[in-house]
């Protein structure tokens, strides 16, 4: 008769939430590593100097995850050149994040509760080894090449002294590590939040009803966006031409245009500018109101978009449909017995979150500066920080009317 295997050993029995660990730390990077590698492949970084686009790469994943690249060099004692970035390529964030979630949960997805000691020793064990994997990633995120200066006379000036700008881009160690921790610590938190069947400890199962529904509605509208942008970025390809920089762009900032379009169209601004052509399309709407001269802003919202296309004003249009499927959907799941001003409470105050993440993960700095013997010889940049006030306090105000709908839509309708 055939042998049956026995139960596992102890050892292997070690072994296994090890091995679930690595993958959950290990297979996000990975599929982030690609995505970007293809998205800067369509954006034509393959042709960087140096060889630099494999570490080009690797500060894109980085990047992806928070943390800032600093860009700076010197050239024969009399150049010197400063920057920095600070950008998300949400793109290859929310992908890494979905890979997360989805993987972190694997494990644990036929239990319905799991103790504190338990999700914490899980947690503890992905951290572990995300760390790890983020400090062999940080090794090749850094490069440095020569660039020109625009200026020929410039140019030949730095040739003939034998002060060619050479720029590198590096990351710290510290920042590395304290920001990608905590970006896997809020993707893991809000993994547990808006997944329902994330396993919970029991004392917190009974919180689930009040904060779940509302959270994975929120999560819900979110990726309708992306998913949204992603079929209008599609047509454009398709209409428009430039496919492979059009590509380039939803493989690296679809999230990026799709969340600022619900900021805005839920009344929300932004201050920035974009002076200088940054290489990739942008809508033709959002491209004009951000380009004023260098060292000026302007405020980016819906009345500045309409100025430059009518068709702007359906962003409130579809913010307001959207919103009001996404308190419908949080009602329909939230427990019966719930009063209408805890439907409100409830999508108020998860949309406010939402929002608040949203306008931190949509800023961007990006600028370099080259002096020559003292003499600015070239900069510019691009910058886009949210009104977070101002846009936090509307999506509160847009949750709760939809909260407030929605449960009286279930209500009625029950």
């Amino acid at each position: 008769m055939p042998s049956q295997a026995g139960p596992p050993s102890a050892a292997a029995r070690h072994l296994r939430p090890w091995l679930e660990a690595l993958l959950t730390a290990a297979v996000p990077l990975l599929l982030m590593a690609a995505l970007a590698a293809l998205g800067l492949w369509l954006a034509g970084a393959d042709a960087l100097p140096g060889g630099a686009f494999p570490s080009v790469v690797a500060a894109t994943v980085l990047m992806g995850l928070g943390v800032p690249v600093r860009l700076d060099g010197t050239a024969a004692f009399v150049a010197e050149a400063q920057g920095g970035i600070e950008a998300m390529p949400l793109s290859v964030t929310l992908l890494g994040a979905l890979a997360t979630a989805h993987l972190f949960l694997r494990p644990l997805r036929l239990r319905a509760v799991a103790t504190p000691a338990e999700l914490a020793a899980r947690a503890g064990r992905t951290a572990l080894l995300w760390l790890l994997l983020l400090v062999l990633l940080r090794l090749p995120a850094s490069h440095s090449f020569e660039v020109p200066t625009g200026d020929p006379l410039l140019d030949d000036l730095g040739a003939a002294f034998g002060a060619a700008p050479t720029v590198g881009f590096r990351t710290a160690l510290l920042p590395t590590l304290g920001i990608g921790l905590l970006w896997l610590a809020g993707v893991l938190l809000l993994t547990l939040l808006a997944s329902r069947r994330a396993p919970l400890p029991p004392a917190l199962l009974r919180h689930r009803s009040a904060v779940q529904p509302a959270a994975h509605a929120v999560l819900t509208l979110l990726l309708l966006y992306v998913a949204l942008a992603a079929l209008a970025g599609l047509v454009t390809a398709v209409v428009a031409g430039h496919p492979r920089t059009t590509f380039a762009v939803l493989l690296l900032a679809l999230p990026n245009l799709a969340w600022l379009a619900l900021g805005i169209g839920l009344g929300g601004s932004w201050h920035g500018s974009a002076p200088t052509d940054i290489g990739l399309p942008m809508p033709p709407a959002l491209a004009e109101v951000l380009r004023v001269p260098s060292g000026q802003e302007t405020t980016l919202d819906l009345n500045s978009l309409a100025a430059q296309d009518s068709a702007a004003w359906l962003l409130a249009a579809l913010a307001a449909v959207a919103l009001l499927l996404t308190g419908y959907g949080a009602a329909r799941r939230t427990a019966p017995g719930t009063r209408p001003w805890q439907y409100a409470a409830h999508l108020a105050a998860a949309l406010a979150v939402a929002v608040l993440l949203l306008g931190l993960v949509t800023r961007i700095s990006a600028a370099l500066g080259l002096s020559l013997l003292g003499f600015e010889a070239a900069g510019g940049g691009v910058s886009l920080t949210p009104d977070l006030l101002r846009t936090v306090l509307l999506a509160a105000l847009w949750g709760a009317l939809a909260g407030l709908l929605g449960g009286f839509a279930v209500t009625r309708r029950k």
